[in-house]
């Protein structure tokens, strides 16, 4: 079994990885060995209505090791690095050494790089955007940003796009010059034992699919289908890794075959924009290779 190098068990562990590379083992294994909180850093591990889609942990194992901020955010709630952040602090100081794990890299930048304190998007100007996108796509909004947020946000991608383009409209400065106006880190990395996990595609492609096979043996699909009533794409929960594709076949408009390989691409694709980011923001963390 795969497990971290000797850590200080004084001093805060960040683990971060890509989809299906055996974060949650390594957290508790060295929760197991050294004791500690394990804090969840994943922003699909957050909601409630998806534990099995999700890979959070299961019953049992929170039942021997203690877990946070795991599906403590309803389905049809809201949650931003900002919320995390703001959830994560009295866990810092708290009888435990925090295990932080996950693979959201904006939530590991918030916690270590420090957060720009943006207002909330208006409820209807979010509707407007999430319209504009479905619509048009987001190429449009990119080209109404100003030429610095447009050098520092990722023109491929949707989701950051739309966020750059609320910020400016709903508080007339562009994203870049609030993340100028960033404080201070909570947790500065220098303070903590950063860990990042780095997982050759193929050997981390082969365990995406084994793990989606064990996710439908059980039980994502009856998940799915407790999601159906209701289900509304724009959620954030609703972004799920597979949930969509589940859904679909739930509806009859693609069979389980096809919706299968469609969530082990879209996983695949997940894990790769990851793995990007963290070549990118995280050259000062510690390289574990994988497998």
């Amino acid at each position: 079994m795969q497990r971290l190098p000797q850590t200080d068990p004084e001093r805060p562990v960040l683990i971060a990885g890509p989809t299906a590379s055996g974060k949650s083992a390594l957290a508790l294994d060295l929760a197991a060995r050294q004791g500690g909180v394990i804090v969840n850093a994943d922003a699909l591990q957050v909601f409630a209505n998806w534990r099995v889609l999700t890979a959070r942990p299961g019953p049992q194992e929170e039942a021997g090791t203690r877990h946070a901020l795991y599906g403590h955010v309803p389905r049809d709630g809201a949650y931003s690095a900002g919320h995390w952040l703001r959830d994560v602090v009295p866990l810092l100081s708290g009888d435990a050494r925090p295990i932080i794990v996950g693979g959201t890299g904006l939530y590991f930048a918030a916690l270590t790089e420090g957060l720009a304190e943006i207002p909330p998007t208006p409820q209807e100007l979010r509707a407007l955007a999430d319209a504009r996108r479905k619509a048009e796509g987001h190429a449009g909004m990119f080209e109404e940003l100003d030429a610095e947020t447009q050098a520092r946000v990722d023109p491929l991608n949707p989701m950051r796009v739309q966020r750059a383009w609320e910020v400016w409209r709903a508080t007339g400065r562009g994203l870049a010059a609030w993340h100028d106006d960033t404080p201070a880190p909570v947790l500065p990395l220098a303070d903590v034992q950063p860990f990042v996990l780095n997982a050759d595609r193929d050997w981390l492609n082969a365990r995406i699919h084994r793990r989606f096979d064990r996710m439908l043996d059980s039980g994502a699909l009856d998940e799915a289908r407790a999601n159906l009533a209701g289900w509304d794409p724009a959620l954030q929960s609703s972004r799920a890794i597979g949930a969509a594709e589940l859904i679909a076949c739930l509806k009859g408009q693609i069979s389980l075959v096809d919706a299968v390989t469609a969530a082990k691409t879209a996983s695949r694709q997940y894990a790769k924009r990851q793995r990007s980011w963290f070549r990118g923001r995280m050259r000062d963390w510690h390289v574990l290779d994988l497998p």
